[in-house]
């Protein structure tokens, strides 16, 4: 059977749904950089980090931190990730503000060049004439976005080079954590 794979994303349905702000250290200060949990790189971590609300509301299994999109999960999701892709992501205990359950921030430690160009929808690049010209090559915007699955090899958990918003998940990790009764997040196949 042919592997499937699907975008993550946040539920904005999900009624009463809280919003989470950019990580923290534990004193409140920000941290340097908070895209580094979306570039598809293993990183250290040598503190908890603490996740402060936005918005209060119903506390979900899946969301994205601030500006960062910094993905949180409950011990539930964790647990799906923890058990079906420990080569893929890295689960590191965060304080969610008000919070007593167990939290986590996953960082996909894993990042692949797959992206369809021709199967997508749409696809525009930067070019080294336009005002980022150090990001030639990658990708601007992507629309109707479908993978090349003969490039993922065994990866199940990834993000995509030259376009980190989407965090890509294997159709058996969706599944697990459909059965878990997850909230907040949603699936969009790729």
């Amino acid at each position: 059977m042919e592997r499937r794979f699907f975008d993550l994303n946040i539920d904005v349905y999900v009624p009463g749904r809280w919003y989470l702000s950019d990580p923290t250290h534990l004193d409140g200060e920000e941290i340097e950089d908070i895209w580094r949990f979306s570039n598809g790189q293993p990183e250290e971590l040598h503190e908890r980090l603490r996740i402060p609300i936005y918005r209060p509301g119903k506390p979900l299994d899946f969301t994205t931190a601030g500006a960062g999109r910094t993905p949180i999960l409950s011990e539930r999701a964790a647990s799906v990730f923890r058990a079906l892709a420990p080569n893929d992501a890295q689960l590191f205990p965060v304080e969610v503000e008000g919070e007593i359950e167990p939290y986590y921030l996953l960082n996909v430690a894993r990042q692949l060049r797959c992206i369809d160009d021709a199967a997508c929808e749409e696809v525009q690049l930067y070019t080294p004439e336009g005002v980022q010209a150090h990001r030639a090559g990658e990708y601007r915007s992507v629309s109707g976005l479908r993978i090349d699955k003969s490039k993922v090899g065994e990866a199940r958990v990834f993000r995509l080079w030259g376009w980190h918003p989407p965090l890509i998940v294997e159709g058996e990790i969706k599944e697990a954590l459909e059965r878990t009764g997850f909230l907040g997040g949603r699936f969009d196949e790729v």
